[in-house]
């Protein structure tokens, strides 16, 4: 149901409080404001001009924060669909316009059109507009539209109309509370490393984007970082051009962190203004001397490695291995590493910095995951230039009646590096869970029911080699 509202009422409900927002990292938020409500005894029209236009509507809870007034809403109705020239033409379909044409001397004119297509196709692509002026169809506006003045029933902002019911009079400092599409945030690391060492220093970078169709001046600001169940589906949220703005914030004005129910809350010590199409980073952890290795990681069995569950009895499964050595930095969330504090999911850069010029260089990235406080992180960075591996079976032996296999398999590690390092072989039994190891050159440590790895240190322009032979018995 519509109806319209007084001018002087209209007013009155676009000024409100400071609104607050938590934003999830999963693309939507809670938005809360604070709404001025007149209400008289009985039933009360009301509009609220200036909601987002991803709000979805079943969300609502408008409340007497203090608890004085009970007010109950009657009916709501939520209207996105905003003043613009597709929505008016789309309005005036089989209705005849004006339309003012400028020629090339900037004299003016009018002619007359009948709007028989106007292309407007709310949340999709529009098409063209079709115009039959003289008789003739055209498929482009002829000029700039003209269109009668708006009625009461027009809309510049997205609205949210009730029909209130209280029972008694009353001014209301009411608390409009909603979900939102549109807004979402993220976390960043930057990792900075020395040519030479296993210490690093991280600047961690919170990131909140606005795509709601909304801004929100000098709004405080908490983020919700975990996986919270959400039974809608997300509305797709269209990419569009955004100005972006970084601050740094003072070392008294850091970020806290809480946990909260089953998820960690973060709330930014400072109203923020978030504009319509923007994202605004801030500074959330900095962290220096960061104890992370540099581990080297050799998985030669590439795609063979993956377990299905089933037995496999096929002789030529997993002959074949990879060349690459994965290099990884590894690190502990902890209080004693100079960290400690819960890591929300974001993307981890990594840097060195080349002693030559003094200038970093950039060495990797990846994701990370939410990550708790005490935690170990391990992160891969890319493949080794100087480092190579070579896995090879040597043998193989399986009986005719199939009730067991042997296999023997040969690791080359290559270092051509000027320093000896240490790779991390990690083989994959994945035959059957029902193994053992009859031989091997060197010990291992069991990681898994399928997995098994080996620690080799390589000197520096030398080769090292592993070999085992593992036993799978079917009987």
């Amino acid at each position: 149901m519509r109806f319209a509202l007084p001018a002087a009422l209209a007013l009155a409900v676009a000024a409100s409080a400071q609104p607050a927002l938590t934003v999830y990292n999963q693309g939507f938020a809670v938005v809360r404001e604070r709404v001025p409500l007149d209400l008289r005894a009985g039933e009360t029209a009301f509009a609220f001009s200036g909601v987002t236009g991803q709000l979805e509507p079943d969300s609502v809870v408008l409340r007497d924060p203090a608890g004085r007034v009970p007010v109950r809403i009657l009916e709501q109705s939520y209207r996105a669909d905003v003043m613009s020239q597709s929505l008016l033409l789309s309005l005036n379909e089989g209705k005849e316009l004006e339309f003012l044409v400028r020629d090339q001397n900037a004299k003016e004119f009018r002619v007359r059109g009948r709007v028989v297509r106007s292309g407007h196709n709310p949340g999709g692509q529009p098409a063209a507009p079709i115009v039959e002026v003289d008789g003739r169809l055209r498929f482009s506006l002829p000029g700039e539209p003209l269109f009668p003045a708006l009625t009461d029933d027009a809309i510049l902002r997205p609205t949210l109309s009730w029909r209130l019911a209280a029972p008694q009079a009353a001014k209301v400092e009411a608390e409009l509370g909603y979900v939102t599409g549109g807004l979402s945030w993220q976390a960043a690391y930057n990792l900075v490393a020395p040519e030479k060492g296993d210490t690093l220093d991280i600047v961690g970078w919170i990131s909140v984007s606005n795509e709601s169709g909304k801004a929100f001046e000098n709004a405080a600001v908490k983020l919700m970082a975990g996986d919270v169940n959400r039974v809608q589906p997300q509305r797709p949220v269209a990419m569009r051009a955004r100005g972006m703005v970084m601050q740094a914030m003072a070392a008294d004005e850091a970020v806290t962190e809480k946990a909260f129910d089953e998820f960690h809350l973060y709330t930014l010590p400072r109203p923020v203004t978030l504009r319509d199409r923007e994202t605004k980073q801030v500074e959330f952890m900095r962290a220096t001397g960061v104890r992370a290795p540099v581990i080297y990681v050799y998985d030669g069995a590439g795609q063979w490695g993956r377990f299905g569950g089933a037995m496999n009895r096929d002789p030529g499964y997993g002959a074949q291995g990879n060349r690459k050595v994965a290099v990884m930095r590894e690190f502990k969330n902890s209080e004693a590493n100079r960290l400690g504090l819960p890591l929300p999911k974001g993307k981890l850069r990594f840097y060195r910095r080349d002693d030559a010029d003094g200038r970093i260089e950039f060495t990797g990235e990846n994701e990370l995951d939410h990550t708790p406080r005490n935690e170990l992180i391990r992160v891969k960075t890319g493949d080794a230039f100087d480092v190579v591996g070579e896995r090879v079976r040597v043998n193989f032996n399986g009986s005719n009646r199939q009730d067991f296999a042997e296999e023997d398999f040969e690791i080359r590690l290559r270092n051509r590096k000027t320093e000896p390092v240490t790779v991390r072989v990690v083989e994959h039994l994945y035959r059957w869970s029902n193994w053992s190891i009859t031989a091997k050159s060197r010990d291992f440590v069991k990681k898994d029911a399928q997995t098994i790895e080996f620690e080799v240190p390589v000197p520096a322009d030398s080769e090292q080699v592993v070999t085992y032979r593992v036993r799978y018995e079917w009987r």
